[in-house]
This record gives C-alpha cells, sequence and structure tokens, in this order.
C-alpha cells in the first residue's frame, strides 16, 4: 500500500532530465535495450505471437495480413518498426523525441522500404494523431510520462483508432516489495505497477482485451517483467 505521505514517483519525472539522457546514449539498437542488447530477438517474437493471438479475438480484423497503418511510439532508432512493425503492416509512422535517433530511423534500410512513413520528432506528451491508425504499438516508453500525461495519450491514441483498431502498451512493471512504483533517477522514468496501467487504462476509456507476461528473458539478467497489453474502447454497453 502506498504510504499518503509519500509524493506519487510520478511527480519526479522530469522530461528534460530524460532527453538529457537519452541524448547522450549512443544512436544504435543496443543503446535502446541498456546492457542487454541480445534479448531483442526474444522481444521481437515474443510480440509477434502477442499480437497474433490478440488479432483472434477482435472481430472485423483477419487473423492473416497486414494491417495498413501503424505507428511505433517511442520508436527509438526503429528496432521495433525494422524487427517487427514492418512486417504486420504496409505504412509505419513513428514518434521519438530523440532527433539522432530518428535521424538513424529516417536513413535505414527499412525506410528505404517505403514501409516508413511519417516521422514526428516529439514526445508522447506533445503528439497529436493526425490520421487513423490500425495498430498503435507503443513499447518501454511510457515510463516518461507522468500519470495524467499517460491518460491523456492513451485518450488520444483511443481517439486515433480506426473502427477495428487496437492499441498495445508494452513496459516493465514494478517489483517494489510493497507494490509501488519505482522512480530511476538515472533516466527520469518510472516503473509502474500492473494495477496503476489498469488504472490508467479504464480512466483514459480503454478496455484490457488481453495482457500477457513476456517469456524467454534469461533469469540471470534478471530483468524486470515485461508485460503486454492489448487495448480497445470501452463499450458503454
Amino acid at each position: 500500500m502506498t504510504d499518503p505521505a509519500t509524493p506519487p514517483a510520478d511527480s519526479n519525472i522530469d522530461h528534460a532530465a530524460s532527453l538529457k539522457y537519452w541524448n547522450s546514449q549512443p544512436a544504435t539498437p543496443g543503446s535502446m535495450l541498456g546492457e542487454f542488447p541480445s534479448v531483442s530477438r526474444i522481444d521481437l517474437q515474443g510480440s509477434k505471437g502477442f499480437l497474433a493471438k490478440v488479432r483472434r479475438l477482435i472481430p472485423g480484423i483477419p487473423s492473416e495480413g497486414k494491417f495498413a497503418q501503424g505507428v511505433d511510439c517511442g520508436a527509438g532508432v526503429g528496432r521495433v518498426t525494422e524487427g517487427f512493425l514492418s512486417h504486420v503492416c504496409e505504412k509505419v509512422d513513428a514518434v521519438e523525441p530523440v532527433a539522432k535517433f530518428t535521424k538513424v530511423l529516417q536513413d535505414s534500410a527499412v525506410a528505404k522500404t517505403g514501409v516508413v512513413g511519417t516521422v514526428y520528432t516529439k514526445g508522447l506528451e506533445d503528439w497529436y494523431p493526425e490520421r487513423k491508425y490500425d495498430l498503435i504499438w507503443t513499447q518501454w516508453c511510457v515510463g516518461h510520462l507522468t500519470d495524467s500525461q499517460l491518460i491523456d495519450y492513451t485518450v488520444r491514441c483511443r481517439n486515433a483508432l480506426t473502427e477495428n483498431g487496437l492499441m498495445v502498451v508494452k513496459e516493465n512493471l514494478s517489483t517494489h516489495n510493497l507494490g509501488q512504483d519505482m522512480y530511476d533517477d538515472e533516466d527520469s522514468s518510472v516503473t509502474r505497477t500492473d494495477a496503476k496501467f489498469k488504472q490508467i487504462f479504464q480512466a483514459a476509456g480503454m478496455t484490457v482485451i488481453k495482457s500477457e507476461l513476456q517469456k524467454g528473458f534469461p533469469k540471470s539478467f534478471n530483468l524486470l517483467p515485461v508485460q503486454s497489453y492489448a487495448l480497445r474502447p470501452a463499450t458503454t454497453e
């Protein structure tokens, strides 16, 4: 239980500090994964399997074939765009606040194929979708948003979905022994609990239609749990 006298973890978030940290990192896929670049293959395979399961749950979405329009939110240098989303979407926009990362993405091999659409060099808190999306993929980045910013961002995504559109949030989960969110002062981010994520999604008018824990990471890496949430607009029925 959270101590009411303790300020919430997200009150410590400093966007300028976050940008300073990420601008100090190399513009490489490995830097997006800290000290564990080898987890990328496992992560991408897990995302592919999770999406395949979710597609079977939504009437109107074929279980095979590509989505027309997707967006990679928190895209970094395009690791997820190239390794996963380009295989399941005809076109993929990207949102990323660090300019040197978006330049790598725009100059990448996958961009040269024509799959990459509009690249927005801005934070998620400042991104207002300009079109409708069949798939909004948000991974390892919402820890840089405060709770209220994450609610607002999710609302904007909800309104930007096509009729059968889907939003996926894939993030680390807190392992705090008192069940609290955890603040990391290295990159000024928050790792939330599963309960907090569900509260935020509900507040944003989204329903979790499926969630799943990423499997396959070597235990020796001692990584935080990673949870995927598939979200659809809540019905009023």
